[in-house]
C-alpha cells in the first residue's frame, strides 16, 4: 500500500535528517529475518510498508506526523519481524512536566525535583504540555531525558509515546485515577479528609459543610473522607451542604455564598483546597459572620498563605516538596534501569491547627 500524500507531505515538512542518522547505523544490525533469510533494517521494514525511511523512523521514535493508518501498518511489520530500535543511552536531564506551570505549588514542586536532581548530578528540564501538547511532546522526545516526571497528567498518549522511545516515567499528584502499572506518588487525601472533619466533630459542629471538587481524584478522595468520619460518628449528612465547585478562591467564595445564605446555614466548612478556604473567608465576610466563632473554616494542601490570612488557617497539609523528591528519586531509579519496590506511593497529610476552628457558637 502506497505511503499516503499527508505522510510524505509531513515528512518533506519534519525535520528527518536528525532521524535518519539517528537510526542510520541501527537499521544495518541484523535481527529476524522473518524467513527469508535477510537482514531486517528500517529500509527493507520501509519498503514492505510502501513508505520511506523517515516515516519508519517517526513510528520508531513515537513522533508524530504519520497518519494512524500507516502507524498501524509499520507497527505490524515492525512486530511481525521483532525489530526493536536500539535505545540510545539518555541524558543526564529530568524532564519536568507541568500541565499548566501555574499556581502556588509550582514553587514546592520545582524545590523538590530540584534538591534530588542536583544530590544525582542531574539537570532538570521544566516544561508546560497543556497549551499543544503534541509539538511539547516531540520536543520532550528530541531532548531524550533518562526519565520524565509529570505533575497531575499524563495522558494514555503521551504514556504510550514514552514507552516507544524507552523513556521511564512517573506521575506526582495524579488528578485521575491510573493504570495499575503507572508509577506514581500521591497523598493520602481520603485520610486527610477524614481527619479534617473528625476534628470539626470533636469541636461539637454537626452542621457541617464541603465543598469539593468531583471531577479531581484528589478532590473525590477528600470527600470520601468526609463521609467516612461523618458515618462514622453516626451523624446525617445533608446532600443541600456537599457542593461540588473548582479547587480555586473564586469556586470556594461561590460555593460558599449559597451556603451561608442558607436560613438552616451550616456552622462550618470543610473545602477541599485552600484556596476554596479563603473564598469561603471572603464570603463570610461579606455575610458579616465573624470567623471562627460563627463559622469554623478547614481547608487543605497547607498552602503557606494559610498562615497568613485572619484568621490563620486551620489545614490539612499535604508534603508536596517531600512527594516531589520522592517522584524524582523513583524517576531516576526507573532510568537507571532499576525495579521500583513499589508501583505506587502514598505519603502522609497532617492536619495543622491554628485560629480558623472553634467550638460552635462561641
Amino acid at each position: 500500500m502506497a505511503e499516503t500524500t499527508a505522510d510524505k507531505a509531513a515528512d518533506k515538512a519534519a525535520d528527518t535528517v536528525s532521524d535518519e542518522s539517528a537510526d542510520e547505523s541501527a537499521g544495518a544490525v541484523p535481527q529476524e529475518s522473518g524467513g527469508r533469510g535477510e537482514p531486517v533494517t528500517i529500509a527493507r521494514i520501509a519498503q514492505e510498508a510502501g513508505v520511506s525511511v523517515p516515516t519508519v523512523s517517526k513510528v520508531l521514535n513515537g513522533r508524530s506526523g504519520v497518519s494512524d493508518q500507516t502507524r498501524a501498518r509499520v507497527e505490524d511489520l515492525i512486530e511481525r519481524y521483532g525489530y526493536r530500535k536500539p535505545q540510545p543511552k539518555g541524558n543526564n536531564i529530568l524532564e519536568l512536566v507541568f500541565h499548566e506551570l501555574a499556581g502556588m505549588q509550582a514553587v514546592d514542586v520545582i524545590r523538590g525535583v530540584e534538591q534530588v536532581a542536583r544530590k544525582h548530578r542531574f539537570g532538570v528540564v521544566i516544561s508546560e504540555s497543556g497549551l499543544r501538547a503534541a509539538a511539547a511532546v516531540d520536543e520532550l522526545l528530541e531532548r531524550r531525558p533518562r526519565a520524565v516526571l509529570a505533575v497531575a497528567r499524563l495522558s494514555e498518549a503521551e504514556r504510550d509515546l514514552l514507552k516507544t522511545r524507552g523513556i521511564p516515567f512517573v506521575v506526582l499528584d495524579p488528578a485521575t485515577e491510573q493504570p495499575d502499572d503507572v508509577p506514581f506518588v500521591g497523598a493520602t487525601d481520603w485520610r486527610g479528609g477524614q481527619m479534617a472533619v473528625r476534628h470539626l466533630l470533636e469541636l461539637g459542629h454537626r452542621d457541617i459543610a464541603v465543598i469539593s471538587a468531583a471531577h479531581d481524584s484528589p478532590g473525590r478522595a477528600r470527600l470520601a473522607g468526609f463521609h467516612s468520619a461523618m458515618q462514622a460518628a453516626a451523624v446525617a449528612v445533608d446532600p443541600k451542604l456537599v457542593v461540588d465547585a473548582p479547587l480555586t478562591r473564586e469556586g470556594g467564595y461561590a460555593a460558599a455564598v449559597d451556603l451561608l445564605a442558607r436560613a438552616d446555614r451550616p456552622t462550618a466548612v470543610f473545602a477541599a483546597s485552600d484556596l476554596q478556604a479563603l473564598g469561603v473567608y471572603r464570603a463570610a465576610r461579606e455575610a458579616g459572620l465573624r470567623i471562627p466563632q460563627e463559622l469554623s473554616v478547614v481547608g487543605f494542601d497547607g498552602l503557606p498563605v494559610g498562615a497568613w490570612v485572619d484568621p490563620p488557617l486551620t489545614s490539612v497539609r499535604r508534603p508536596l516538596a517531600e512527594m516531589a523528591a520522592a517522584a524524582a528519586e523513583l524517576a531516576l531509579a526507573l532510568g537507571r534501569g532499576e525495579e521500583p519496590g513499589q508501583v505506587g506511593v502514598e505519603m502522609a497529610t497532617t492536619l495543622t491547627v491554628r485560629e480558623s476552628t472553634a467550638a460552635p457558637g462561641r
